[in-house]
């Protein structure tokens, strides 16, 4: 199952953010030992990185949480200029949300994990959150 894991489910993780940060970590973890394939659209990543090194006041700390927490549990995604295109003719709301949809599609995504399903109900692929993806991959 090919997942895209929006960056507020990273940035969950990363700062360890209540409540979402529980859920949020068993996605990458379930990532990390290839439950699911999940991906992070490169694009996503440098703006992991900012937020990031905000929040923990360190760019050398967010670095290493990078390179540690992330790196080698998810694939990274190709943002293409046939991606941005699309994006930009699509016309959605939040373009950020767009480019996250469209690099969902390029890696055949059955799933876009986030936080805010709601942002990608203008698309084919079903959004869900870190706790409905877990309902799914491991039913109780």
């Amino acid at each position: 199952m090919n997942v895209l894991i929006d960056t507020n489910v990273v940035i969950d993780v990363l700062a360890q953010r209540e409540p979402f940060f529980e859920h949020s970590q068993l996605i990458l973890l379930a990532s990390e030992q290839r439950h699911l394939n999940g991906f992070v659209s490169a694009s996503a990543i440098t703006d992991i990185f900012y937020i990031a090194s905000k929040f923990l006041k360190s760019k050398a700390v967010a670095r290493e949480l990078l390179k540690k927490h992330l790196i080698d549990t998810v694939k990274i995604a190709t943002v293409r200029d046939d991606i941005i295109y699309e994006a930009l003719s699509a016309e959605w709301n939040d373009f950020e949300d767009c480019v996250q949809y469209f690099v969902g599609e390029s890696i055949g995504a059955d799933y876009i994990v986030t936080r805010n399903p709601e942002d990608f109900s203008v698309g084919t692929i079903k959004a869900v959150s870190p706790k409905e993806l877990l309902n799914i991959i491991a039913p109780e």
